[in-house]
């Protein structure tokens, strides 16, 4: 039997890259690139035929974070070129676990770009970990690290390669 426990976790990372919301959008929305942002997602692979961001397309996260590992399935949620991409972690019986959202505006001709994230459940084990004395902080530091590394690198990428195009294969 597995129970789910809400409990509050929530965060966000900003970051302005010198460069056009819909390019920073492709590479975000790349999911295949994933790997290359995150330091806790170390890749993902689209299911079914899914093969580009669309609202209601899944794929696959496989993440780790030291010596664990383990993944998820994850349905997007908006796919607005140059806007928004967001999706949703599912846990058991499909239930949403943490809500992914990275929001694109467009600033004098530059993206500034909002990553958060939102803990919507988690298994019993997972939330009685957080119980634990600095665990709740300690995730909660260690996700909003972990944005800010993404969004470094997605500037990085973004910013370097403005001749370049896109590569969506």
């Amino acid at each position: 039997m597995n129970i789910l426990v809400r409990r509050e976790l929530r965060g966000e990372a900003r970051i302005r890259i010198a460069a056009p919301p819909e390019r920073v959008w492709s590479l975000i929305s790349d999911i295949t690139r994933m790997g290359e942002w995150s330091p806790e997602c170390r890749d993902c692979e689209w299911l079914g035929n899914a093969a580009a961001p669309a609202v209601g397309a899944s794929f696959r996260g496989h993440n780790r974070l030291g010596p664990w590992r383990w993944r998820r399935d994850v349905t997007i949620t908006a796919s607005d070129p140059g806007r928004e991409f967001a999706f949703v972690t599912l846990g058991v019986g499909g239930a949403e676990q943490t809500r992914w959202r990275y929001q694109i505006d467009k600033i004098d001709g530059e993206a500034q770009v909002t990553e958060s994230f939102e803990c919507v459940t988690r298994p019993l084990y997972i939330h009685l970990w957080l119980l634990l004395p600095r665990m709740h902080g300690w995730r909660k530091a260690n996700l909003l690290s972990g944005m800010r590394h993404t969004l470094d690198r997605v500037k990085a990428v973004a910013e370097k390669a403005l001749d370049e195009p896109v590569n969506r294969d």
